[in-house]
């Protein structure tokens, strides 16, 4: 089961383009994080909060499409949710699109696990702290 999209607004910078004004494609994976970020923070946790816990959320797996350019100046929304739950995985769902969703840039997935800082090993138990947080993005709507 997936949640429900949380939005993240970016405005297009000249930094995040190459020479022609069409953004470099490693700017939506940083985008995509932000994104993530941003969801989490909008129920009540900040990634930093789990670090102190001692806890991180690597991204294990990365497919992204590519549908269209975006350009510098640009507005645009990354839309991103969890998209279902295994005991060990946390597979994200993006869409980069216009902002009157007419236009789809990019369509992604991540799988992030929880990793112990201390171990560097998986957890399988998350930290109750996330697990109220995705219980929150799955609720959404």
């Amino acid at each position: 089961m997936a949640s429900n999209w949380f939005e993240y607004l970016v405005e297009v910078f000249p930094h995040q383009t190459d020479y022609a004004g069409v953004v470099w494609h490693g700017t939506y994976v940083g985008w995509m994080e932000e994104a993530r970020i941003g969801a989490l923070r909008s129920v009540g946790v900040g990634y930093d909060q789990l670090v102190a816990l001692g806890f991180e959320l690597p991204v294990v797996d990365l497919e992204i499409r590519y549908h269209q350019f975006v350009h510098m100046g640009d507005r645009i929304k990354v839309k991103n949710r969890i998209s279902g739950l295994t005991k060990v995985r946390i597979p994200w769902e993006f869409e980069i699109e216009s902002l009157d969703g007419r236009q789809r840039y990019v369509s992604a997935t991540t799988t992030l696990v929880v990793i112990d800082r201390q171990t560097g090993k998986i957890r399988r138990q998350w930290p109750p702290l996330l697990n109220q947080a995705i219980a929150k993005l799955m609720d959404l709507g």
